[in-house]
């Protein structure tokens, strides 16, 4: 660790940034399209799976996927842990600075958390339940 933190403050940043991108491709796979068939879009789908082709792509291997952000995401939490009490330089701004990137990250990793979350759902849990249910067999 360096004595001001500020190496420290960028390397969480980086890693909740990393881990938001990373969560919000569980929302392209799986999340989106389940969204635009639910509210009978299906055409906007359709339209989007012609211009983007590696819509499919990503949902036909949403198991990696997940399993690469959740890796991602235990490692930008273990970082936002270790990092939660390293120091902040003594200069005021920067002090501030410090602190303002650190609440920052948090709440960028929280965000990216909530969308893995609903990603998930609608890539695992909403298909078990609507095959129960006898919706969509």
């Amino acid at each position: 660790m360096s004595a001001d933190g500020i190496v420290e403050a960028r390397a969480s940043l980086w890693t909740s940034v990393l881990s938001l991108f990373a969560s919000s491709s569980t929302l392209v796979c799986c999340a989106l399209p389940a969204l635009l068939v639910a509210i009978g879009a299906g055409a906007a789908l359709s339209s989007l799976v012609s211009v983007f082709p590696q819509v499919v792509w990503l949902s036909e291997h949403k198991e990696g996927l997940f399993v690469f952000t959740g890796l991602a995401m235990a490692a930008s939490g273990f970082l936002q842990w270790q990092n939660r009490t390293a120091p902040c330089p003594t200069d005021p701004s920067l002090r501030n600075a410090c602190l303002k990137t650190r609440k920052t990250s948090f709440r960028l990793y929280g965000f990216s958390l909530l969308v893995y979350l609903v990603g998930g759902w609608f890539a695992f849990v909403q298909p078990l339940l609507a095959g129960s249910a006898g919706i969509g067999s």
